[in-house]
This record gives structure tokens, C-alpha cells and sequence, in this order.
């Protein structure tokens, strides 16, 4: 499936008016089912979606490597993904509730208190280390990768790096999304991440940080601000989070040791 259409739209500049075709997002709803039960459905972009549902489900604390999933089949054209868990937990429901995940808050919806995120998360050993230069070339670098974004300009991205070079990368209209989707990935092949770091177009909330954690990323850049729940968390979990890189300036808010000036 398509990243983004053409629909025609009028273009006004001042008293201007121009009939054009312009590049629209899409907004895909994808539920999961899980075990045969319905769990969750996600507001996404309809690309990297296997990636997404295994990085949701670990998110989650559903499961914890690729092989916890027996199964994962997909419906694109009617909108579902069915896993099966190998190990299906008959505890986990009291966990979990059904709900509507939308493109823009995530999680955010329910308190990072949450039994899953507190089972999940795990404080960062990291022994990455970066330079300014660098952290701000690999920002370039996600930018000018991104082509849904240049053309929509509708859609969040992350990358996993490492000092010199983007890993792998994926785009979503959901921020919460496209970490889930990077976290998909490293599921689905699986690299040491003890000199890592993940940079993101998008803000820092409390609940993109501890999805860092879980991943296990011990960097975290980001182009938008923090929350102050969030670098909390950072503080706590030993994420390095650097803020507004943009124009080639930066905050480092927590664990600033593991960024070299040069």
C-alpha cells in the first residue's frame, strides 16, 4: 500500500488562488488480533506494518523476542493483523484493555505507570558515545531519507545509528508508531545495540523515552523538546536525550557524558 495519494486542492498566496494536485498522507486503522481476541487498533501509515505489530506487541510486554510469535498474518485490504502468541498468558488480560490507538498520542492516553511499561522498561547500560558533529549529521541524514515527509510533510520518522551511518529507518504519521516499528525491526534482526543511538523527528514524551528503554538504545536525538516526564525517566534509566537539533544546536538535558564536544 501507498505512503500518500494526490487529491487536488486549491493553493492560495495571498489573494492568489491555483487548482493543483498535492500529496496526502494516509491514515490506515489496523487492528490486532490477538490470540483470537480483538486488542488493539492502531491508526498508522500502511507500510512496515509487520514491524509494527511485532514492536507494539514487545511494547506492550506481550512479547519479548520474534519467536514469542507462533503466527502473524495480514489483512491489508480489510484492515487486521492476527498474531498468535506460542505461550498465550491468561494473566496478561487483566492487563490490557481493548482501545483505539490514534496517530498523534499513543499510549499517552493511559498513566507510564502502566503494569506493561514498568515490566518493560529496563535501565540502559549503554557505552555509546557520540560527537556533536556527528549527532548532527545523522539527523541530516534521517531528513533527507525521509521522501513521505518532503512531499506530505505528514509523517514522523526514527532511525537506529550508529556513529556513522543510519541502520535502518521507518516513517509513520504516529511518533509512537515509528519507534515501534524501528523496535519491530531490531526484533526481527537483531544487532548488539551497546554502542547505538536512535534519533527522532518528533517530541520527546514520557512514553517515547521509555520506548528508547525498552529497545535499549542509551542516545536518544531528537529535533523537538522533552517533557519533563520524560527526562525524569532519563534520568532514572540512563537514556542520553539531546533536544531542538535544529540549525546545528542542540540541548543535552540528561547523561551528557556519552556526547563529545569534538
Amino acid at each position: 500500500m501507498e505512503q500518500s495519494i494526490r487529491r487536488p486542492v486549491i493553493r492560495c498566496h495571498e489573494s492568489e488562488l491555483e487548482p493543483v494536485e498535492d500529496d496526502i498522507v494516509v491514515e490506515y486503522p489496523l487492528t490486532i488480533m490477538l490470540n483470537g481476541i480483538e486488542f488493539a487498533t492502531i491508526v498508522c501509515s500502511p507500510v512496515d506494518v509487520e514491524d509494527l505489530v511485532y514492536g507494539f506487541l514487545a511494547a506492550e510486554g506481550v512479547i519479548r523476542a520474534s519467536s514469542d510469535l507462533k503466527a502473524l498474518s495480514l489483512d491489508y485490504k480489510g484492515g487486521f493483523a492476527y498474531a498468535e502468541t506460542r505461550n498465550p498468558s491468561p494473566q496478561a488480560r487483566e492487563f490490557y484493555s481493548k482501545r483505539f490507538i490514534g496517530s498523534c498520542c499513543g499510549k499517552s492516553r493511559q498513566s507510564f505507570y502502566f503494569h506493561n511499561d514498568v515490566k518493560t522498561a529496563k535501565t540502559v547500560t549503554s557505552r555509546a558515545v557520540v560527537t556533536l558533529d556527528e549527532c548532527f549529521q545523522l539527523m541530516e541524514m534521517m531528513h533527507s531519507r525521509s521522501n513521505c515527509f518532503r512531499q506530505t510533510g505528514g509523517v514522523h520518522n526514527a532511525a537506529l545509528c550508529d556513529r556513522s551511518q543510519i541502520l535502518a529507518m521507518r516513517t509513520d504519521i504516529g511518533r509512537h508508531n515509528a519507534l515501534d516499528k524501528l523496535y519491530g525491526h531490531w526484533l526481527r534482526s537483531p544487532i548488539p545495540l551497546h554502542d547505538k543511538l536512535a534519533a527522532f523527528s518528533g517530541r520527546i514524551s514520557s512514553e517515547i523515552l521509555l520506548k528508547a528503554a525498552k529497545i535499549g538504545v542509551g542516545i536518544l536525538l531528537s529535533k523537538s523538546a522533552p517533557t519533563d516526564l520524560a527526562l525524569t525517566l532519563a534520568d532514572e534509566l540512563g537514556i542520553t536525550t539531546v533536544g531542538f537539533m535544529r540549525n546545528r544546536k542542540c540541548n543535552i538535558y540528561t547523561h551528557p557524558d556519552r556526547i563529545l564536544p569534538h
